[in-house]
Parts: C-alpha cells; sequence; structure tokens
C-alpha cells in the first residue's frame, strides 16, 4: 500500500511538472520538429515515466536529469531567437535543392535526399514537373518549400489590376445556441445587430449550432436542424443595384430631357456614380 501510495504522488508530481515545462517550451507541432526537439520530448517522457514508477529510486535525481532535459533546449531556444548562428548551430540551415529551375544534386546528397524523395516533396505540393519550379528550399524541419516559375503561377486580383476589399478574421460569434460576447465587441458589432440579423433570416438563437460574421460583415450560420435550408445573404448584392440603377436612371434622364443645363447636370452625376459604382464593385460583388 505504501508502495502504491508513493507512485501515485511521484505520477500526480512528474504530471503537473512535465505539464508546466512542455508549456514553457513552447506550442510545437510534431511534424515541424526537428530531430533534436524530438528525441528531447522523448528523453523528457522516459525520465518522467521512469521517475514516476520509481525505476530511477532517488526521486531527487530524477528530478534534475528532467530539469536538465527541459531548461537546457529552454535557454538554447531563447538564444537561436537572438542570433542567427546559435540557431543555425542548433537547428541547421535550410538546403537549397532547386535554383532557378535546375536541381541542385550535391545540396540532394548533403541532405541525403534521393530525386525520387525530392519528387514526392513536390507532388505534395501539387507540382508535378520540375520545369515548373523556379526556386524550391529544404527547411530545418525537413519540410520542402516552392516558389513557382512566374508562368506558372495562378493569377492574382492584384495582377489583374484589380482591387479586392481587405479580409478580417471571421469571428465565431454564436456556439452551441449561447452568444459569444468577446467576439461580438472585436467586431465592434452588438446582441441587438445579431438578434436583427438572426430575425431576418427568420431563424431563432437555440436553433444556430455555429454562427460566424466574416471579413464582409455578414452572418453564418449552421443549425442544429440540418433540414432547414438557410437563404444566401445578399445585401451588398442589392446595394449595389440600388446604386446601378440610380446610375442607369440619370443615364436615361440625360437622354430623354430637353433642357441643355438639366441634361448636362445628368450626364455629370451619372459619371461620377460611376466612377463610385467602379470602386465600390470589389467590396460589394463577390
Amino acid at each position: 500500500m505504501k508502495g502504491a501510495l508513493i507512485i501515485f504522488l511521484r505520477s500526480l508530481i512528474l504530471f503537473f511538472l512535465t505539464l508546466i515545462l512542455t508549456r514553457i517550451m513552447g506550442k510545437k507541432n510534431i511534424s515541424k520538429m526537428t530531430s533534436f526537439n524530438l528525441i528531447n520530448y522523448i528523453v523528457i517522457a522516459i525520465i518522467a515515466c521512469l521517475t514516476s514508477l520509481n525505476v530511477i529510486t532517488n526521486f531527487a535525481f530524477g528530478l534534475m536529469a528532467l530539469l536538465i532535459w527541459s531548461l537546457i533546449p529552454i535557454a538554447l531556444d531563447y538564444a537561436a531567437m537572438k542570433s542567427k548562428k546559435i540557431n543555425d548551430l542548433i537547428n541547421g540551415k535550410e538546403t537549397i535543392l532547386i535554383k532557378e529551375g535546375k536541381v541542385m544534386e550535391d545540396n540532394l546528397k548533403q541532405v541525403k535526399l534521393s530525386g525520387g524523395e525530392l519528387l514526392k516533396g513536390l507532388r505534395d505540393k501539387n507540382i508535378f514537373a520540375i520545369s515548373e519550379v523556379e526556386f524550391a528550399v529544404m527547411e530545418h524541419t525537413g519540410d520542402i518549400n516552392v516558389l513557382l516559375k512566374s508562368d506558372q503561377k495562378p493569377l492574382s486580383p492584384k495582377d489583374m489590376g484589380q482591387k479586392v476589399s481587405p479580409k478580417i478574421e471571421t469571428q465565431t460569434v454564436i456556439l452551441d445556441g449561447s452568444v459569444i460576447n468577446e467576439a461580438l465587441n472585436n467586431l465592434g458589432l452588438s446582441q441587438g445587430w445579431l438578434n436583427e440579423q438572426l430575425s431576418n433570416i427568420g431563424v431563432s438563437l437555440d436553433n444556430v449550432f455555429v454562427g460566424q460574421v466574416d471579413s464582409n460583415g455578414e452572418l453564418y450560420v449552421d443549425l442544429f436542424d440540418d433540414l432547414i435550408q438557410m437563404p444566401k445573404p445578399q445585401d451588398r448584392e442589392l446595394l449595389y443595384a440600388s446604386i446601378e440603377k440610380c446610375q442607369a436612371d440619370l443615364e436615361t434622364y440625360s437622354m430623354e430631357c430637353n433642357n441643355a443645363e438639366a441634361k448636362a447636370m445628368y450626364r455629370k452625376n451619372a459619371a461620377k456614380l460611376k466612377q463610385v459604382m467602379d470602386k465600390l464593385q470589389p467590396y460589394l460583388l463577390k
């Protein structure tokens, strides 16, 4: 009974100590870890397990080993943030695999990467021809990042000379039928606005599983009842259509009016409104 109590207390202490230490060491995705980081976490887990089960009988020695394997990597990570040389020494440097469309065979040998593995890494990026690649680099985590040649890149609104509305983070304002006031405050919105939006689409709050407000200020809701079809928000489209109708009416008046002064006024304001429409189009029409 005494032995079981000792193991229980050791496990309890080590559980919370390991939790604190790993949180201090930072959030790291396993797939993005370096080999050393992975080994470091494995050693910490082994030391904690052996000390917890009393395989390492001296608890103080177990704690000492655990702290060494935890605190030294924290110190090295801090030093790596301050110095690129230390960072390269600890984590390694990135390696260029393809430069100006040519495969760097010597660098492939340096990182022990075969031609087949390089092709697989490119296919993981949906690239099936080396001829499409301008530049490829292997990061210290082993990931391969690729820059396509200019004529292989997908067109962006900037390439086409088009302006698009700026994007902000989508905020979840309803979850499991409960309003998240903090998210509403971040958007500068009130619960009254939210209730009005729900009323407009004929939905009650308690039937909403998830509600999100996107960068355009539109509310998207997913209901508990999947049989209910939700109407697509069209506020921006309707606003643009109203402005477009006003501009068309002004042009019609300018053609039908017999008074030269009024005709010029209608034509001038129609042109101004057309300029406003051109500026608003990226923001109001998707």
